[in-house]
């Protein structure tokens, strides 16, 4: 999958690819008022379905991280 300019994207593996794999991307969207972050996290493999409530919780880490992230950078503005 190639990766679109103002885009940074990495996967990790757990073991082996396709046991539980992890794609995290970051795309910063030049806007008239600034700047749009997007933070996005996809998981696959088999052990997807054994680890809801761990990604309930990344899911919910990040959510705050992306909060404390639009604080700061417009309290810098």
């Amino acid at each position: 999958m190639p990766t679109p300019p103002g885009c940074s994207r990495w996967r990790g593996h757990f073991l082996v690819p396709g046991l539980f794999d992890g794609t995290h991307e970051f795309a910063l969207e030049p806007l008239d008022s600034g700047t749009r972050v997007t933070q996005r996290e996809r998981f696959t493999g088999i052990l997807v379905p054994l680890m809801r409530s761990i990604l309930a919780r990344t899911e919910r880490d990040n959510t705050r991280a992306d909060r404390a992230l639009k604080a700061r950078a417009e309290s810098a503005a």
